[in-house]
C-alpha cells in the first residue's frame, strides 16, 4: 500500500523522527501526528490561556490537512492530551469552534508531561 508523507511549512516541523502526517492513498486516510501550540513561522510556543494554545494547535492540524488535500470537516477522530484536566472546559470552548457541525469522535487524556512541556497536544485521523 502506498503512503505519502505530508509536510508543510504552514505547521511546525517534526521535532523528532516522525512525519507531520501520513496519507494512505488507497484507503483515503490521513493520520496527523500530535500537534503542539508552536507558531510555524517562528517555532516559538504560544503563551497565554489554554484557549489560545488550543486554537494554535488546531490551526496547525488544519494546515497539515489542507496540505494533504483534506480539511477539518473530514476529521473522524481526535485525541487531545492535556497537562491539566482543569483546562478541559476552556480547551473545549476553543475546540468546538473548529468542529461546530458533526464533531469527530474524541478522547481526552490528562498526561503528566508533553513535548516541550506544553499544556495541550492534539492528533487526528481524517479522510480525503
Amino acid at each position: 500500500m502506498a503512503k505519502t508523507v505530508i509536510k508543510t511549512d504552514k505547521a511546525p516541523g517534526a521535532i523528532g523522527p516522525y512525519s507531520q502526517g501520513i496519507k494512505l492513498d488507497k484507503l483515503g486516510l490521513i493520520f496527523i501526528s500530535g500537534q503542539i501550540p508552536a507558531d510555524p513561522k517562528t517555532g516559538e510556543l504560544v503563551s497565554g490561556e489554554i484557549e489560545k494554545k488550543t486554537q494554535r494547535v488546531l490551526e496547525n492540524l488544519k494546515a497539515i490537512l489542507e496540505e494533504a488535500g483534506s480539511d477539518l470537516d473530514k476529521v473522524v477522530k481526535t485525541t487531545v492530551f492535556l497537562k491539566n484536566m482543569d483546562d478541559f472546559p476552556k480547551m473545549n470552548q476553543a475546540y468546538q469552534k473548529y468542529f461546530e457541525l458533526d464533531p469527530p469522535a474524541r478522547s481526552t487524556i490528562e498526561v503528566k508531561r508533553l513535548p516541550k512541556d506544553v499544556d495541550v497536544e492534539i492528533e487526528a485521523i481524517a479522510y480525503l
